[in-house]
């Protein structure tokens, strides 16, 4: 698979797993689910903000300046040359970023679902585990591979 292939295969099937896991997350019990005892559940919040709620009361604006910065993002990375883990990163991160965007644009708020049970922290959903993830990439990327990283 070619690297724009690769790229958008990462980022499209993010998309498709969050909405999945969003539009079924109303469904849960009020009480949540326990998939792993003391580890994690699932149970459903709505996030009117953006991390740990800031700037709730926003969504729309959140929805148009999240696109604002993916499209900002995109024009300046596709005169880049990466290697494929710093591109995985990267499309992790697109796809997680438009997840929550659909959503903040669509409805208003960005559906949670993921509940940790060994430590308080907030409820969150398969678009932010992918944000997350390619974060960590990307820093790994840049510390660890440097050679990852070419000019075109």
């Amino acid at each position: 698979m070619n690297r724009r292939g690769l790229f958008w295969g990462i980022t499209l099937a993010v998309i498709a797993l969050d909405r999945v896991t969003k539009l079924l997350a109303p469904g849960l019990p009020a009480e949540g689910i326990t998939l792993i005892s003391g580890v994690i559940g699932l149970r459903y919040a709505e996030n009117r903000g953006i991390a740990f709620s800031l700037l709730s009361g926003y969504p729309r604006l959140l929805g148009v300046v999240s696109l604002m910065l993916i499209a900002a993002g995109y024009l300046w990375l596709r005169k880049k040359q990466f290697g494929s883990f710093p591109l995985a990163g990267l499309a992790l991160m697109a796809g997680g970023a438009a997840g929550n965007m659909i959503d903040r644009l669509i409805s208003g708020y960005v559906p949670d679902m993921i509940e940790t049970l060994f430590v308080r922290f907030p409820i969150f959903n398969i678009a932010d585990s992918c944000l997350t993830v390619g974060c960590v990439m990307l820093i790994i990327s840049l510390l660890a591979r440097p050679g990852d990283w070419e000019k075109r």
